[in-house]
């Protein structure tokens, strides 16, 4: 869901246009279950038997293209981004190019570092490659230069190749060896001779956007472009004339192309989450797109024989497919992990408690809109989930510092270290009915259940969604979880055996955002990116009725009132509704004030109030049956509020929010009690009060989840996982429906 998140992360991508260029912003990953970011790059091996892959979690892995299983233990030594990866002509080299300016020679079959990194550029190596012969690797920098190297020793081929005006994006050899193609963000083509580096001719020009890729036909007489406008062009590589006219159909950005190797085709793979494969005689597209990632696809090739392709992708996938089929072989390769975000009454209905991308959790009065207390700090990543206890005395969080938080609802003080163990940002948390345990969804498609009083994990990870889980609950009565998740589905799960229970419930069109149990336990309730709500029978998995529409914008949160008989919903068309659960309509009008999307909506205790908080850093209270406002905005937030809930006694409210802190607030009045809870280092995702009250629990995108005592504020239990830079934490920004994919890398 685009969210806040992206807008916060389009204005750091301006901030640095200046200097890298607007595509900058894009990213790639693998399929196969190892690397722990997005796959950037991938490569066949001369005799197609291994795949070789490139990521931002600084590594370089190599893969049985056969079976799909990882080759030894991940090639290490980069400190950023790897972003071109390679194969030596013979197999037993790999060559690889980073963010940290820096290339690296490999060996094949053990791994080990050849030599000493090749410096020179003072930019991110954006490409690389090696000639025919394997004695040279030529790079490809965002300095906007071209280098050349000795294979062998390292040392730099006579002086930088120089003449683009933009960042150098890819390069390749010739198949003789004699001259190098590069494609830049400057729109053109260049064409250089590789003994001299010389330029020869002219530039290439006729792309309307940046040109993300260059290949030379295996014959050398041509060569074959893709660009940021769309269209695919081939050159003569003699003459810099244009082959016939653009090729067209993809919808997005072409961010990767290759010829066959005999070629006769070209296979290319688009920001429109496709791969197209082409006639190169005829432009004409063969067969229909293939069609499975659901993020960019960045990197394609063929396999050495022609009859497979291979693709890396935003979703952090790498797929392998029949060239001649166009059909996916094998399962995906997985590993790669690479606002007010939610609101929550206490469980009496007299505090609200919000959670928000400024990384705080604020706690809110219910009858005044006054905030209780100072924020709720400590989460390093924006706050995702927020959530009382049962008994109103703790709240939780989840932040996209991949962490979850306890609180002290009374105090706002962390309870203990922060929970650790996810490897992505903590989207959701909530604690079960008697307390004892804490579930948390995650961006690395998992869903972990926690001893609530030591911070334990309990069991092993619930696995089976294939995108990230945005939303989880506990049903009444304890036995089970429901999960939504961007891979458009719902999950139920057993919570003492973590095993699925049934199929998944299917029929959103768009991301799930939101899901909950009814209060009976008998429905689930679920918002999605589609705009629509849609009730499900929990027992049957069966759709009970059509869609609920009527909000023009996603679904973000979605509710029971206490007695099971409305729902209530929030958008980010900036709208509350509320709906008859048993008939779907809608009841009354629209509830608006908010100035920025919905991102959180609960029903207090007792039903009467409904609690929201926006992007527009605020919470807002409203009389659940007349629609209009209670009091002012509850104002203290520095940034989009994420998360809020109510202590279960409803006399105080906890919030969670992008600025790090969780806050309560006294419901009746307003004020905040007590101080920020601080400890998470990232936004504050998701926040929550136990059962009893006596503890918040808070998510983050610090990786961590941490336990608070609600009364005095302290943490009482938490577990940090790896911090995540602000470069990293860019990085994790989610996709717009998931498949736009504006995943923005700084």
């Amino acid at each position: 869901m685009l969210r806040k998140e992206c807008g916060r992360g389009l204005q750091k991508v301006l901030e640095y246009q200046g200097q890298w260029g607007v595509d900058k912003v894009f990213l790639l990953t693998v399929v196969y279950n190892e690397h722990t970011d997005f796959v950037r790059s991938v490569a066949f091996s001369s005799d197609g038997r291994q795949i070789v892959s490139g990521s931002y979690d600084k590594t370089i892995r190599i893969w049985n293209a056969a079976t799909g299983e990882a080759v030894g233990t991940p090639l290490e030594g980069h400190t950023d981004w790897v972003t071109s990866v390679a194969f030596s002509p013979d197999g037993t080299q790999i060559v690889s190019g980073s963010g940290d300016q820096t290339i690296h020679i490999w060996n094949a079959a053990t791994g080990e570092a050849v030599g000493t990194p090749l410096e020179g550029h003072t930019g991110w190596v954006t490409s690389v490659a090696f000639s025919p012969d394997g004695t040279q690797i030529v790079s490809g920098s965002d300095d906007k230069t071209i280098r050349i190297w000795n294979a062998a020793t390292g040392e730099a081929v006579g002086t930088p190749l120089e003449g683009h005006t933009g960042s150098v994006r890819s390069v390749a050899f010739s198949p003789d060896g004699t001259h190098i193609v590069s494609g830049s963000g400057d729109q053109t083509i260049r064409i250089w001779n590789a003994a001299t580096g010389e330029a020869v001719g002219t530039p290439l020009e006729g792309h309307t956007g940046s040109v993300r890729s260059v290949a030379f036909s295996p014959d050398g007489t041509h060569i074959v472009s893709g660009s940021g406008d769309q269209t695919i062009r081939i050159w003569n590589a003699a003459t810099g004339e244009a082959v016939g006219t653009p090729l067209e159909g993809h919808t997005g950005s072409v961010r990767s192309v290759a010829f066959s190797p005999d070629g006769t085709q070209i296979v290319s793979g688009s920001h429109d989450e496709t791969i197209h494969i082409w006639n190169a005689a005829t432009g004409e597209t063969v067969g229909t797109p293939l069609e499975g990632h659901i993020g960019w696809v960045t990197s394609v090739a063929f396999s050495p024989d022609g009859t497979q392709i291979v693709s890396g992708s935003s979703d952090k996938t790498i797929r392998i497919w029949n060239a001649a089929t166009g059909e996916a072989v094998g399962t995906s390769l997985e590993g790669h992990t690479g606002l007010v975000n939610s609101v929550a009454f206490s469980p009496d209905g007299t505090q609200i408690v919000s959670g928000s991308d400024d990384q705080t959790i604020h706690i809110w009065n219910a009858a005044t809109g006054e905030a209780v207390g100072t924020p709720l700090e400590g989460h390093t990543g924006w706050v995702r989930s927020v959530a009382f206890s049962p008994d109103g005395t703790h709240i939780v969080s989840g932040s996209g510092d991949q962490t979850i938080r306890i609180w002290n609802a009374a105090t706002g003080e962390a309870v203990g270290t922060p929970l650790e163990g996810h490897t992505g940002s903590v989207r959701s948390v909530a604690f079960s009915p008697d307390g004892t345990q804490i579930v948390s969804g995650s961006d690395d498609r998992t869903i972990r259940i926690w001893n609530a009083a030591t911070g334990e994990a309990v069991g092993t990870p619930l696995e089976g969604h294939t995108g990230s889980v945005r939303s989880v609950a506990f049903s009444p009565d304890g036995t089970q979880i429901v999960s939504g998740s961007h891979d458009e589905t719902i999950h139920i799960w057993n919570a003492a055996t973590g095993e699925t229970v049934g199929t998944s419930l299917e029929g959103h069109t768009g991301l799930v955002n939101a899901v909950a149990f009814s209060p009976d336990g008998t429905h689930i309730v679920s918002g999605s990116d589609d705009k629509t709500i849609r009730i499900w029978n929990a027992a049957t998995g069966e759709a009970v009725g059509t869609p609920l529409e009527g909000h023009t914008g996603w679904v973000t949160s979605v509710a029971f009132s206490p007695d099971g008989t409305q729902i209530v919903s929030g958008s980010d068309d900036k709208t509350i509704c509320i709906w008859d659960a048993a008939t779907g309509e809608a009841v009354g009008t629209l509830l608006e004030g908010h100035t920025d999307w919905v991102t959180s909506v609960v029903f207090s205790p007792d039903g009467t109030y409904i609690v929201s908080g926006s992007g527009d850093e605020t919470i807002r209270i409203w009389n659940a049956a007349t629609g209009e406002a209670v009091g002012t905005p509850l104002q203290g937030h520095t940034d989009w509020v994420t998360s809020v809930a109510f202590s279960p006694d409803g006399t105080q409210i906890v919030s969670g929010s992008d600025d790090k802190t969780i806050r309560i607030w006294n419901a009746a009045t307003g004020e905040a009690v007590g101080t920020p809870l601080e400890a998470h280092t990232g936004l504050v995702n998701s926040v929550a009060f136990s059962p009893d009250g006596t503890h918040i629990v808070s998510g983050s995108d610090d990786k961590t989840i941490c336990i608070w005592n609600a009364a005095t504020g302290e943490a009482v239990e938490s577990t940090i996982v790896d911090s995540l830079n602000t470069r990293y934490q860019l990085a994790k920004i989610p996709t717009i429906q998931g498949r736009l994919g504006l995943q923005l890398l700084i």
